[in-house]
């Protein structure tokens, strides 16, 4: 089976040390992204560490496709205990860095520990050197990539930085890289922060020997070829479908649908783009490099996820409001999903709804931890009842778009998914909005056995897309038979891998207390607790959701 190959580099930043370790065990067994981070966070952080204590460690990982020229593979992975959620948790962000962290030369990077001074590490392919930056404290991220290219002479994409909410360890900042890509999701930028350290890069020229088969370029030239609508409007190009739908929410998600999504969606988005923007080696060229001439305002985005989060879910009708509010998350490095939607509840407590000026204000103050926004940095799931709003969260992380009250399939796989409210740890929701081809779709109404199995399959299909580590967008393209020519191996035994680092995390959380009772939702869905038993089934787990046996089990089969 091909796997990523390498050393594990550990990188203790407050003893200033460094060390490296084969783990070629790990990586034939999980073949690299997630799978290697995951089962090397299982087996090193403690099951009771703090997110934000010296105990908890980050990993940045990358899979065998990071060798290849095909498309969809210019991503990487993160992983570390989450301050957000409080489970394992591992964030994807694409761009170029991973290219730059190859050629360092290792298959995985650890930092422990946590210093008594801000610092950038500097990762190379002959060691590692550690440079105290206290002139970088509580500069944005524009200036810390910036700084890397005046002082060591590095481009963007061989950075990973945190901004002003990663040092002030908001739980939901996130780790910029490329400046403007985000490993987003969880807070992972307040563990870097936490640890004292401001910016991690990445370079060198080693080629670790790893052949990919000829099969890339099939992928690569269909990529470059398909005429595909997301080329022009990127994410954004569901926003109407799923209006439509009722699966939008508006208005710290009292209604499911929104009225000025005219001026937030697609064709709007695509107005705004000026050039094609894209991630390494890639031919899909998907991202939205967006300008508006009047403002002046830059940015890459928004996405479809933002596009909710700060539009529809806080009332505002105008894209522009929403690249505002995209620059600036980027900027102070915040999960945009989770800002906008911490933003929304504000505006909700407040009934300030529309209020864009509002929202940049509110966002700034989260960022820095002024005033509400002290409160706010800490999450829905915290701060909730200060504000007295509904708690819109699944262990603590907040709703993404595609409506579980609209698509049942991706409530319950809401629900279930060891990150919490994460869309792209099953994409189930691909699988259920109506007028959308698909000969394996699903009525969106209603849970099922046969839902259940389905999310399965799917949670082990992205689990090993991340450990190769391939996009999410590849799922039209990366047939069950160009995984097994790419990856030389049967589809059934990739799946396993797929379902083994499922099966970490969820027994890593258990042993931090998670059950049955944290996959909830904060709205009832027909047929739930039945559809919840079937998944626990057909994963081989106990009936209050806890992994029973480490390795192996049901949950390594596909559905049928």
């Amino acid at each position: 089976m091909l796997h990523t190959q390498g050393p594990l580099r550990s990188i203790d930043v407050g003893a200033r040390e460094t060390t490296t370790e084969s783990i070629d065990d790990v990586l034939t067994d999980y073949v690299g992204g997630r799978g290697v981070a995951t089962a090397l966070a299982h087996d090193r952080i403690p099951f009771d560490a703090d997110p934000l204590d010296a105990e908890n460690s980050l990993y940045f990982s990358t899979g065998p496709m990071q060798a290849s020229r095909m498309s969809f593979t210019g991503r990487m992975n993160c992983t570390a205990v989450s301050p957000l959620t409080d489970g394992l948790f591992s964030s994807n962000a694409g761009g170029f860095l991973s290219r730059n962290f190859v050629g360092a030369g290792n298959a995985a990077v650890e930092l422990t520990g946590e210093s008594d001074e801000l610092l950038a590490i500097h990762v190379r392919e002959d060691g590692v050197t550690f440079e105290p930056v206290p002139e970088l404290a509580g500069v944005e991220v524009p200036e810390t990539v910036e700084y890397a290219a005046t002082e060591h002479d590095l481009d963007p994409e061989h950075t990973a930085c945190i901004g002003p909410a990663g040092e002030n360890e908001v739980r939901f900042a996130s780790i910029m890289t490329s400046e403007s890509r985000a490993f987003g999701r969880g807070g992972l930028g307040a563990v870097l922060g936490a640890k004292n350290v401001k910016l991690v890069t990445f370079a060198g020229d080693a080629e670790p020997p790893v052949e990919i088969p000829s099969m890339q370029m099939e992928v690569h030239r269909e990529a470059a070829t398909d005429d595909h609508i997301m080329k022009r409007q990127g994410t954004t190009s569901v926003t109407d479908l799923a209006n439509e739908a009722d699966a939008l929410p508006a208005y710290y998600f009292a209604d499911q649908s929104f009225e000025g999504a005219e001026g937030i969606n697609g064709d709007r988005v695509e107005e705004k783009k000026y050039k094609r923007g894209t991630c390494s080696q890639c031919a899909f060229a998907c991202k939205l490099p967006t300008r508006d001439e009047a403002t002046g305002v830059e940015t890459e985005g928004p996405e479809f996820e933002t596009v909710m989060s700060f539009g529809s879910n806080c009332g505002v009708d105008d894209i522009v409001d929403v690249m505002r509010a995209n620059e600036l998350c980027d900027r102070l490095g915040l999960d945009v999903i989770s800002a906008g939607d911490v933003v929304a509840g504000y505006l909700a407590s407040e009934d300030r709804f529309g209020d864009a000026g509002l929202v940049r204000e509110t966002v700034e103050q989260i960022a820095h931890r002024e005033g509400v926004g002290d409160t706010l940095a800490e999450g829905i799931d915290r701060a909730h009842e200060e504000l007295g709003i509904e708690n819109w969260t699944v262990k603590g992380l907040e709703f993404p778009a595609h409506d579980g009250r609209a698509l049942n399939g991706q409530g319950l796989s809401f629900a279930t998914a060891n990150r919490g409210a994460d869309h792209m740890y099953a994409t189930f929701y691909a699988y259920e909005y109506p007028l959308v081809p698909r000969k394996d779709a699903f009525d969106p109404d209603g849970l099922s056995d046969e839902k259940a199995a389905k999310l399965v399959e799917l949670e082990n299909t992205r689990a090993l897309e991340d450990c190769g580590v391939v996009c999410r967008f590849s799922r039209d393209f990366m047939t069950p038979e160009r995984f097994e020519g790419l990856f030389g191996a049967d589809y059934e035994d990739l799946l396993a891998v797929g379902a083994r680092v499922v099966e970490l995390e969820r027994h890593f959380n258990n042993q931090r207390g998670f059950d049955r009772s944290d996959d909830r939702l904060p709205y009832d869905v027909d047929g739930f607790e039945a559809a919840l038993d079937a998944y626990y089934d057909v994963r081989g787990w106990s009936d209050e959701g806890v992994v029973t046996e480490v390795g192996g089990g049901p949950a390594s089969t596909a559905a049928d």
